[in-house]
């Protein structure tokens, strides 16, 4: 072979063809041809057995292999140690970021859990707690001609929470919407002197009723059943409770005195938390005793 070929092909992947004299078969030899020494006749070349010599006579052919393979024979031993080191921070960076992600995930859905929770507490104490309207009775003027005090008779909700009857908002809709409070100096039981209902006084012994000096901005209590004196002692109605809401309808309504014959009334017993008692009445056409049940 002339020079100018074989000195073409140093540093590349060959595909060798040799034949060695007196042999009928030719061998081939795979590998990189590293050099080329015309004077003493051998070529070098890098085979996957190692480092060899082939003689110049015994060559047939050389045909360049896949420049690929040739690459990837020639990576030098720190080349590889760089790429491993970019491989482990590459990992490392997404195991990180894997772990930022996952606590921000975390703490995303236990902050959305306590915030369900909390939700979910509120809305069952909603729709649980409350107050019941039961009966709502009127007592009369002496001549039976309007309602004067109007009472309420109401119970807490079954599985309502505790509630503070002094945050009850009382409202009654007539020509004028009036809004009123508890009167915490009109909190009296029903078995005081053993009186009837709407002739309870405010103390035993005393003249003075529950409905005097009871505001159109007021509304007083009686307790008919307080096992445990929480709606005495401390305002508060719990289960098993029933009290009445008394209203002074001729303080509420003054241009009538009261509410006159098939007159309409409305409104509602707002707790702080819960569904509201709500009433509607229609007074009847005849008041024929003092005591009239409109409920």
């Amino acid at each position: 072979m002339e020079k100018k070929y074989m000195e073409r092909l140093i540093g590349k992947y060959c595909k060798i063809v040799t034949k060695e004299p007196g042999e009928d078969r030719a061998s081939v030899v795979t590998g990189v041809l590293e050099d080329v020494d015309y004077q003493d006749g051998f070529i070098l070349v890098d085979s996957e057995q190692g480092l060899g010599c082939l003689s110049i006579n015994t060559i047939i052919a050389i045909k360049p292999g896949h420049k690929k393979y040739h690459e990837k024979r020639n990576i030098k031993e720190d080349e590889k140690a760089l790429i491993g080191i970019g491989t482990l921070i590459v990992f490392i960076a997404m195991i990180l970021v894997a772990a930022v992600a996952a606590s921000v995930i975390i703490q995303t859905s236990e902050t959305l859990q306590q915030r369900a929770q909390s939700v979910g507490t509120q809305t069952i104490r909603e729709v649980s707690s409350g107050m019941v309207i039961q009966d709502i009775t009127g007592y009369t003027n002496a001549n039976r001609t309007r309602v004067l005090y109007l009472a309420i008779l109401v119970r807490p909700r079954a599985g309502s929470k505790d509630i503070d009857m002094r945050l009850v908002t009382t409202t009654l809709l007539y020509n004028n919407l009036s809004i009123l409070s508890l009167n915490t100096t009109r909190v009296i039981s029903v078995n005081t002197d053993n009186k009837t209902l709407f002739d309870t006084p405010l103390a035993s012994g005393s003249n003075d009723t529950i409905f005097d000096n009871l505001t159109a901005f007021e509304f007083g209590i009686i307790s008919i059943h307080d096992y445990d004196d929480s709606v005495i002692g401390t305002y508060g109605m719990n289960s098993g409770d029933r009290v009445y809401f008394i209203l002074n309808l001729s303080a509420i309504i003054p241009e009538t005195n009261g509410l006159p014959s098939r007159q309409e009334i409305s409104g509602q017993i707002q707790p702080e938390t819960g569904a509201p008692g709500v009433y509607d009445i229609t007074a009847p056409a005849v008041y024929s005793k003092r005591i009239v049940d409109l409920w």
